[in-house]
């Protein structure tokens, strides 16, 4: 069994909205195979949390605008840290990218098979590492800075 040409067209069109919105590492799974409650699932990450925000706010309203969907659930809200958005046909997961670390949903996944997805998305893989190392040297100049 492989996901529907609908679950492909619900993550297209949510992979595209969070790379609209600068998620990092947006990736795919078809996990229809391994599950029965869901067709696929769709990750994403964010370094703080009103990206996380962001980026799922415009997937739910994509979705909405474009293919007529809204998600039948929605958790996580309060902390955004790890937002869930259940469309029954897909599960989109955008987390914080330190929970994106410690959770690493991808091990999980990771004998299932990717979801080809837009070239806006496929590039967006890495961000996170590039943001984490971005952020290090500019902490490690501030505190260079800090004791001269």
């Amino acid at each position: 069994m492989t996901a529907t040409d609908r679950s492909t067209e619900l993550i297209t069109t949510a992979a595209q909205a969070a790379a609209d919105k600068l998620a990092h590492d947006i990736i795919a799974y078809d996990v229809s195979d391994v599950l029965s409650i869901t067709d696929a699932f769709l990750l994403a990450s964010a370094p703080n949390d009103r990206q996380v925000k962001s980026i799922v706010d415009e997937i739910e309203e994509r979705l909405n605008k474009e293919l007529g969907v809204k998600p039948v659930r929605r958790e996580g809200d309060r902390d955004a840290r790890w937002i869930l958005l259940d469309y029954v046909d897909i599960v989109v997961h955008v987390q914080h990218s330190e929970e994106r670390v410690f959770y690493a949903l991808e091990r999980l996944w990771k004998d299932c098979p990717e979801i080809d997805l837009p070239a806006d998305a496929k590039a967006t893989r890495g961000k996170a590492a590039e943001h984490v190392e971005l952020q290090d040297a500019e902490d490690a100049a501030e505190l260079h800075g800090e004791l001269r």
